[in-house]
């Protein structure tokens, strides 16, 4: 059945079920991937028998906690097994199997994913949910910049955009002044990309088409892939060069798309509850936090996912419960997004440093570039923490003013000081995809 434009959720008995439904039908939903897996994976009977837990210890929500978390790491030792390349992890015939894709390899060897014909519908149904939340509809043409390539979050819109009824550009093997050419063109109302490549996609359209990005009437930007829409100084940056609103979501090859921002924009993210579990445990202890403004780190298991199935998956990031959103959906909140990762988390001079402090920092200053690098490294015995940056090419402060007050504002920020080097403008990479903007090169690295 057609959709009404007008409609406010894409699925409002699902989004708007009460908390304790929500969380019947989630249980529901976790024992029978369980028992799934258990049956068809030789990963999780593995990894389940060695823990001496069983599908059957599963009779109330407490026991979820009894399940093993599983590791990326679990993923590619499994997978240098036969059928070649998904190994112990897959679950069904490899004749099922009709899409593939990979992570990205940032941190390792790339986690191959399966999916079959079933999965795939999940995942365009899962997407469709998201892009309904932040006004998309029948009358948008959506632009994608990106070559697909075997990663995920491209093909997902792609398709979603399609399902939702909306007209797609795939925008892939044009470099980036061609891409807002093209835009301009066709009257794209929509753009999907990461918030690094929304920044230079603005950059380059005043520099090279000597045009406002705002003039190309854009109404609405999903982002994906870095957590910088979610971080209030990028958002804002984004949002007033292009003159729209700028929604974050954040994915994982693995899991799905499992939480995004909605036109209500919260200040967080909406936890796609009909379709993920997620967790928030104590990044020491593993303990469940359920309480609101308590950091955590993200545990997610994805409920309807067969080839491949992901159970208590371990993301490595971290994020915090928030107040429930006005729009209605009665999907729990992740406060402030993605906050970062554990595993960039460490301690500098002995104090604990998330490197995606210095982006709120950096963004906020007006008189900065978009762009920044961070590395730590020993210099004899001192730890020293370096940020380079550039300043504008049209602001009149001079440089040494700049630095006084950019370490001033990182200092309140973070508790340490920084050594700040001043690059010439365009000297930093302007990324499409992802970028490593922290690297740490001492010999023995800080610990949590």
């Amino acid at each position: 059945m057609q959709k009404k434009e007008t409609q406010k959720y894409w699925n409002p008995i699902l989004e708007t079920l009460p908390p304790k439904k929500i969380k019947e039908l989630q249980f529901k939903k976790f024992k029978r991937i369980v028992e799934w897996a258990y049956a068809n994976s030789k990963l999780y009977r593995r990894l389940y028998d060695d823990a001496g837990f069983k599908p059957e210890d599963l009779k109330r929500w407490e026991d979820i906690y009894k399940v093993p978390i599983v590791q990326k790491e679990d993923y590619r030792k499994a997978q240098a097994k036969e059928p070649w390349p998904y190994g112990d992890t897959l679950c069904v015939p490899l004749d099922d199997v009709t899409e593939y894709h990979q992570t990205s390899g940032t941190t390792g060897q790339p986690v191959y994913q399966p999916d079959t014909w079933q999965d795939w519908e999940w995942w365009s149904e899962m997407w469709a949910y998201i892009l309904w939340a932040q006004g998309f509809r029948k009358s948008d043409r959506v632009f994608i910049p990106f070559g697909y390539n075997v990663t995920m979050a491209s093909w997902a819109g792609h398709y979603a955009s399609e399902k939702v009824g909306c007209e797609v550009v795939p925008g892939g093997i044009l470099n980036t002044e061609e891409r807002l050419l093209k835009i301009k063109e066709l009257k794209a109302s929509a753009i999907m990309a990461s918030p690094s490549y929304v920044i230079k996609m603005a950059e380059t359209c005043k520099k090279q088409l000597k045009m406002d990005p705002s003039e190309l009437n854009i109404q609405k930007i999903l982002c994906a892939g870095e957590p910088g829409a979610s971080v209030p100084s990028t958002k804002k940056r984004m949002e007033e060069e292009w003159n729209t609103k700028v929604y974050d979501n954040v994915m994982a090859t693995e899991v799905g798309g499992w939480a995004y921002e909605c036109t209500s924009q919260p200040g967080g993210l909406h936890v796609n509850e009909a379709f993920f579990l997620v967790e928030l445990v104590d990044i020491d202890t593993g303990d469940p936090i359920e309480e609101l403004h308590i950091p955590g780190k993200i545990i997610i298991t994805a409920f309807d996912r067969y080839a491949q199935p992901c159970i208590r998956f371990d993301t490595k990031d971290i994020s915090m419960w928030g107040k429930p959103c006005e729009c209605g959906r009665t999907y729990r909140i992740l406060k402030g997004g993605v906050h970062g990762r554990v595993d960039h988390i460490t301690k500098i001079k002995g104090v604990s440093f998330n490197p995606l402090s210095v982006e709120e920092v950096v963004r906020n200053t007006p008189e900065l570039a978009d762009e920044y690098f961070l590395e730590v490294k020993e210099e004899g015995a001192a730890e020293v923490l370096i940020l380079k940056v550039e300043k504008r090419p049209d602001v009149s402060i001079d440089t040494e003013t700049l630095k006084h007050n950019l370490a001033r504002q990182l200092r309140l920020k973070t508790n340490l000081n920084f050594r700040i080097e001043f690059l010439e403008y365009g000297t930093l990479p302007r990324p499409e995809v992802k970028i490593q903007r922290f690297i740490d090169l001492r010999t023995n690295k800080g610990k949590r």
